[in-house]
């Protein structure tokens, strides 16, 4: 198959609306982007994460150098849940708020990227809240610069226009999808997904394969549409078993994050 004639070392710059750094060592890429960051003045950060997979890892290391090394200055929000819900956004909000931050940073899989995405509405729209958002009381038009660097082989949110965050006062759980919320510059690093325990592998892997089933059956769907999904079915058929066997290979999880990626 072609994939057997990438050399996965070498990052490639796939551009759509978001510039998405891919490969092997791809990583590394976070002190370019920093350094763009600075030259546009936007040099205040607040970081979204989870409470351990930012930092075992070692994207946190490659993270804070990039940020000295630029002069960059940052808050840190490390409560993201999987599933994260409004106050988590409501709270990081206001943190970014009080701080000052020009842009956002997520670090993870699709619910710190997701709590980020919308955490960067609320900072262009001073007054909103979380639950506004998600019950659709306005219709955002600006959000602040977005960076992820995705931790996961599954919801593809790095590259993508939608995020989902529950009401959990309402068991609630809503979509929104706008322009405005596409990442600025993202980072898929196979390296950085090695560490995904057997169940993480499965079910993100399994998301992926389910985003493309939908958007490939529908009646509303296109030629672009059903091809990518043939193609991601076909990837992650032939290198999920891989990576449940061999969780440090390489070549798998790049495929795998390409399938995520494009589905």
């Amino acid at each position: 198959m072609w994939e057997k004639d990438i050399n996965i070392n070498e990052v490639r710059e796939i551009r759509s609306r978001t510039t998405v750094y891919f490969g092997v060592g791809a990583i590394a890429k976070i002190a370019d982007i920093c350094q763009d960051l600075k030259a546009k003045g936007l040099d205040k950060i607040i970081v979204m994460t989870g409470r351990g997979a930012y930092k075992k890892t070692g994207t946190w290391d490659h993270v804070v150098k990039a940020f000295a090394d630029n002069g960059i200055s940052y808050v840190h929000y490390d409560k993201v849940t999987p599933n994260p819900n409004t106050h988590h956004v409501n709270e990081a909000a206001k943190m970014a708020a009080d701080f000052g931050a020009k842009a956002m940073l997520a670090i993870g899989g699709g619910s710190a990227i997701d709590a980020g995405k919308s955490v960067a509405i609320l900072m262009k729209n001073p007054g909103k809240t979380a639950e506004e958002l998600y019950e659709f009381a306005f219709t955002p038009t600006e959000a602040a610069p977005i960076i992820a660097i995705n931790l996961t082989h599954g919801t593809g949110s790095e590259a993508n226009r939608f995020a989902v965050v529950t009401i959990e006062e309402k068991d609630f759980k809503p979509a929104i999808a706008y322009d405005c919320i596409y990442p600025m510059y993202s980072i898929d690093d196979p390296a950085l997904m090695t560490g995904l325990s057997e169940d993480q592998t499965r079910y993100v892997s399994i998301d992926a394969v389910n985003h493309v089933v939908e958007a490939s059956t529908t009646k509303a769907t296109s030629p672009y549409a059903i091809d990518l999904g043939i193609s991601v079915v076909k990837l992650v058929a032939e290198y999920l078993p891989v990576a449940l066997k061999d969780p440090k290979n390489l070549e798998a999880r790049y495929f795998l994050a390409y399938a995520a990626l494009i589905a």
